[in-house]
C-alpha cells in the first residue's frame, strides 16, 4: 500500500521538508519512514540498536533521493534525548513521529520493577519531553505535525499486560487534548492506535500474536489521517476488533481483553 501522488504533495507542503522519526529501524517506525521518503521528506531516523539502524538508513538512502540522517539513542535515558534534540536544531523539521516504544506482558506480581519503569520512561516520558519540545517549535514555527504511537489496548485496562496498556492510555489521553490546544496554531496532532502488529514488539514483550496485521498495512491509513482526524484506527484487523467492543460495557472490555491477552502470554505465566 502506497500514498497517492495528491497525497505525498499534500504531507510535504503541510509538514515538510524534514520529519524525525523515533523507533526507524523496523515495524511501523520503518514502514513510516519508508513512505514519508517516498514522499520526499528528509529524514532523521532513530533507534537504540546501531546496526539495525544503519540497515535501515542504507536501505533508505539507496531506495529514495532525499537526506537520511541516523542518529542512535536511548531515550530511556535523558543523554539520549538531549541527543535527538540536538541533532535536529539546524534542521527545518515540520514532523515528529513518535515510534519508539516497547511492551511487558504477564503477571504484574510478577515483573521486574526496573523493566516496568524502563517502559514507562520510553513510552511515556520520552514521548512527552520530545512533543513537548517540539510543540513550543512548531507553534513558533507556525506549522507541524505530531504523531504519538497510541494501541487499541489503551481504551480499557488491559490484564497480563497492565502496566503497558496503562502507558497507552496516557499517550491517547495525550494526543486527544494537545490536538485541540495546538490546533489553533497551525499544529496537527494525531493518536495512531493499531491493533497487534508484526513487529520485534511481540518478541521483546515475550508475547505470541497468532492474528496480526503487517507494518505495511498501517502505515499509509496513519499518515491519511494526519491533519484530518484525532485518533485513527489503521488496518481493518483494528477497526473489527475496536468497533466490535464499542458498545461493550468498560467493565466487561476488561474480561474481554483478559481472555485476549491471557491467549497470548499463557505460554510464560505460572498455573495458579
Amino acid at each position: 500500500m502506497n500514498l497517492s501522488s495528491n497525497e505525498k504533495q499534500r504531507l510535504l507542503k503541510r509538514y515538510g521538508p524534514w520529519a524525525l522519526i523515533t523507533g526507524a529501524s523496523s515495524g511501523i517506525g520503518f514502514e513510516l519512514a519508508k513512505q514519508l521518503a517516498d514522499a520526499g521528506f528528509n529524514l532523521v531516523i532513530h533507534a537504540r540498536n546501531p546496526s539495525r539502524l544503519e540497515k535501515a538508513g542504507e536501505y533508505l538512502q539507496s531506495k529514495y533521493p532525499v537526506i537520511i540522517k541516523v542518529i542512535d539513542a536511548d531515550v530511556s535515558e535523558t543523554e539520549g534525548i538531549d541527543k535527538l534534540i540536538r541533532s535536529t536544531q539546524n534542521l527545518q523539521v515540520g514532523l515528529l513521529v513518535v515510534s519508539a516504544g516497547y511492551g511487558t506482558s504477564g503477571l504484574f506480581l510478577d515483573s521486574s520493577l526496573h523493566a516496568e519503569i524502563n517502559m514507562l520512561r520510553v513510552n511515556c516520558e520520552a514521548l512527552l519531553s520530545l512533543t513537548h519540545y517540539f510543540s513550543q517549535r512548531f507553534v513558533q514555527q507556525k506549522r507541524g505535525g505530531i504523531i504519538l504511537m497510541s494501541s487499541m489496548v489503551a481504551f480499557q485496562g488491559v490484564p497480563f499486560s497492565a502496566n503497558y496498556a496503562a502507558s497507552k492510555a496516557y499517550v491517547q489521553s495525550l494526543a486527544e487534548a494537545l490536538a485541540v490546544e495546538l490546533k489553533p496554531n497551525g499544529v496537527d496532532v494525531l493518536a495512531a492506535a493499531p491493533g497487534p502488529v508484526r513487529s520485534g514488539f511481540e518478541k521483546r514483550a515475550n508475547m505470541k500474536m497468532n492474528m496480526a496485521l503487517n507494518p505495511s498495512d498501517v502505515g499509509v491509513p496513519i499518515l491519511k489521517a494526519l491533519g484530518r482526524r484525532t485518533t485513527v484506527l489503521p488496518g481493518l484487523l483494528t477497526k473489527v476488533l475496536v468497533y466490535s467492543l464499542r458498545t461493550v460495557p468498560r467493565s466487561a472490555k476488561v474480561k474481554i481483553m483478559q481472555v485476549v491477552m491471557g491467549g497470548m502470554t499463557k505460554h510464560q505465566r505460572q498455573p495458579t
